[in-house]
């Protein structure tokens, strides 16, 4: 019987890892990968693997907060309402989800390495041909275009690493290499306070489009297929094994080795299996959190800036202390690993519970830097934190049929939020709502995601798949 994949729990980690497991040269058994990476230590192919994934993450996460930290600038240059941007910020969110949407369960058919790569690509072109946008319809068409990329490369990035992850320690290098974004987005202030004041704020387009066109060769050479992508097509037993043998050389994997993944096959629309055989309150609760944690997430990343420069801090200084909220995520990130690995929904609950008072309190002291800077830091932590950790929670969520579909489709739904969070901003601000009554407002996501984590938490482990099932006996 078709059973789900359960979101992980403590009970499913062991308190130290296993030694690495042994396949003897020629065997003519069917190998069981995800059991296999499971039984293994964490290697240098994982960390390399690891880095590259973050590696495009960090391009991403600079492109996609890029427009948020030169609006102030674009304002003064093109002489726009600030209004003006809420469609531009929304055009490229658009893109984004569309590109989750679409390239999710794409890579589910045609594999994680090609849509990273090929998405790498199209938002290194996209940021680089931002740079010339001469008004604001151009600008709003490219940053379209740019998040089609920029939505397909993230959900395959987490797939591909949750798949190279034992079990034991999946969030923790998932959220470790989605620290990747935050780093990539927070550096985009520190770049753009830089480069903006010398050389405009084009500049800062070029060195986005730039860097992630110099690492699309580095992936065509060096980052691996998924080897349960492979197992799970069953066509690919030869390039899966020569991926195993790299990645874990102390195993003794034999050439003629073969294949498996104990997941049972999905057929047809692979949409429709978010929603059969007990996944449908899973997909519901999670789409919830996505979507009120990237409404919080991206209100706050397009707005602050802004915000703190009508209040009186010069351009420089407000993507400075506005680049803190990614450090926190960071941080949180960082922190929070472990903690989500062991306690799962639970301790993403707790966390977006105290996401929602530091977004109330950053209204409450944003007329003095110092607390605005804290606060902006404790609700990055907690909300950039969280959504990572949702990220990782989502990939444990899925077998590997439908893995990136998952993914995809949770942060497509997610970034209707985020296209929500700048248009409700933009009109709060066009009404000259007041500062702390406009972050009480952007309080309340993250306590709803708060309540939707919980749920999550108090629902039932999901049922194991049946032996004879998962083997095909």
């Amino acid at each position: 019987m078709d059973q789900p994949e359960g979101a992980p729990r403590p009970a499913d980690f062991p308190k130290s890892a296993p030694r690495p497991a042994e396949i003897p040269k020629g065997t003519r058994r069917p190998i069981d990968v995800t059991a296999f990476i499971d039984g293994q230590p964490v290697g240098r192919a994982q960390i390399r693997l690891l880095v590259l994934c973050a590696a495009v993450l960090f391009t991403d996460g600079f492109d996609t907060q890029a427009i948020g930290y030169v609006a102030p600038e674009l304002v003064r240059a093109w002489a726009v309402s600030r209004g003006a941007l809420g469609p531009v910020f929304s055009a490229g969110l658009v893109g984004l989800m569309l590109g989750a949407l679409v390239f999710g369960p794409l890579a589910d058919r045609i594999g994680r390495k090609r849509i990273v790569v090929a998405s790498t690509a199209a938002f290194g072109l996209g940021t680089l041909a931002t740079a010339f946008a001469p008004d604001l319809t151009t600008l709003l068409a490219l940053r379209f275009l740019t998040g089609l990329g920029l939505g397909g490369a993230m959900p395959n990035a987490i797939a591909l690493t949750s798949e190279f992850s034992p079990h034991r320690r999946r969030a923790t290098m998932v959220m470790t290499m989605f620290c990747g974004f935050s780093i990539g987005a927070a550096l985009g202030g520190l770049i753009a306070a830089a480069v903006m004041p010398v050389f405009g704020w084009r500049a800062v387009f070029v060195i986005g489009g730039a860097v992630p066109l110099m690492l699309v060769p580095v992936l065509v050479r060096s980052l691996p297929e998924s080897v349960r992508f492979l197992a799970a097509s069953g066509r690919a037993d030869a390039q899966a094994a020569a991926i195993l043998r790299r990645t874990f050389p102390a195993a003794g994997l034999a050439p003629e080795a073969r294949f498996t993944v104990h997941e049972p096959a999905l057929h047809g629309l692979p949409v429709a299996h978010l929603f059969s055989h007990g996944r449908a309150r899973t997909t519901v609760l999670l789409w919830v959190v996505f979507f009120m944690s990237l409404l919080d997430l991206y209100f706050l990343s397009n707005w602050l800036p802004t915000v703190l420069n009508d209040l009186g801090a010069s351009v420089p200084v407000a993507a400075v202390v506005g680049s803190l909220l990614q450090v926190g995520g960071v941080a949180g990130t960082v922190t929070l690993g472990r903690l989500i690995d062991r306690f799962s929904f639970g301790a993403l609950a707790l966390t977006y519970l105290v996401a929602a008072g530091a977004v109330a309190a950053i209204g409450a002291s944003a007329h003095a830097v110092v607390p605005a800077a804290l606060a902006i830091f404790g609700a990055g932590f907690c909300i950039v934190g969280g959504q990572i950790a949702s990220n990782a929670l989502a990939a444990a969520a899925y077998p590997t049929a439908i893995r990136a579909t998952g993914i995809g489709w949770a942060l497509g739904i997610g970034r209707v939020g985020s296209i929500v969070g700048p248009l409700v901003g933009g009109a709060l601000l066009a009404l000259h709502w007041a500062t702390g009554d406009l972050f009480l407002v952007a309080a309340v996501p993250a306590l709803c995601a708060a309540l939707a984590a919980l749920a999550l938490s108090r629902g039932r482990p999901a049922p194991q798949a049946h032996p004879a099932a998962a083997t095909g006996r």
